[in-house]
């Protein structure tokens, strides 16, 4: 019994220093973060955006990293409003894996194309019970979220010539608007560097993109790139 104390306290204080640690949270150093994968010529960033939430919390509750299956989402989900090759919203892909369970991407592998549905109830790896929205534009409230529960499916406007060819550095594109969101990405983290805050974002365009598939954004309160527009994480 003292060593069920011991433990509650040693996560009471784990959970305290993410919170309070307003400096730097990295999941990628915690092993909550797949490799960087590549969507290819499909528009399917939203359901690598949603894969890559519910990883790591997969990993959060059972210690295991598995590589959930976008195929799977790019094949089946339509009838809860994707569209495939051609773009959706993540909640409705959430809503999908809330009815149905997903796959790995060992048994339901990435093909970066729309085919028929061929998902296995029997195989599923990943279950989940509903999903948060953070609230609209609250960067706070996303950096206390990613801090506490784990990396965050979100979108982006990534409309800009300047990220398709970002290579390195804090990115911080004055022309964004947070109001027109056309890509999803995953939250993995935040820093600070001479003091200019910034977002951890993993990409699906390969690790030839950004910062070997990643990027640093800025992080300024103004909702940069519409990242906190758009926010939202599974429940396990």
């Amino acid at each position: 019994d003292k060593e069920r104390k011991r433990e509650r306290e040693r996560k009471q204080l784990m959970d305290e220093e993410l919170h309070l640690d307003g400096y730097a949270v990295d999941y990628r150093n915690m092993g909550f973060v797949t490799e960087v994968k590549d969507q290819g010529f499909c528009g399917s960033c939203w359901a690598f955006s949603t894969t890559g939430a519910i990883e790591a919390q997969l990993y959060k509750k059972t210690g295991q990293l598995i590589s959930l299956s976008e195929q799977n989402l790019v094949d089946c989900s339509k009838s809860f409003g994707t569209y495939g090759c051609s773009g959706a919203w993540m909640a409705n892909a959430y809503d999908y894996v809330v009815s149905n369970g997903l796959e790995s991407s060992n048994t339901y592998p990435y093909t970066s194309d729309t085919q028929p549905c061929f998902y296995d109830s029997r195989l599923a790896v990943a279950h989940i019970r509903d999903y948060r929205f953070i609230p609209r534009g609250d960067e706070q409230a996303m950096a206390d979220a990613l801090a506490t529960i784990g990396p965050i499916t979100v979108a982006i406007d990534a409309d800009h010539a300047s990220f398709l060819f970002y290579s390195s550095g804090i990115y911080d594109e004055p022309n964004c608007n947070p109001n027109n969101l056309n890509h999803a990405v995953l939250l993995v983290g935040y820093g600070s560097q001479e003091g200019q805050d910034y977002w951890i974002i993993k990409n699906s365009w390969g690790t030839g993109w950004g910062e070997g598939g990643f990027m640093r954004i800025v992080r300024n309160g103004q909702n940069a790139c519409g990242l906190a527009s758009y926010a939202l994480y599974p429940i396990l």
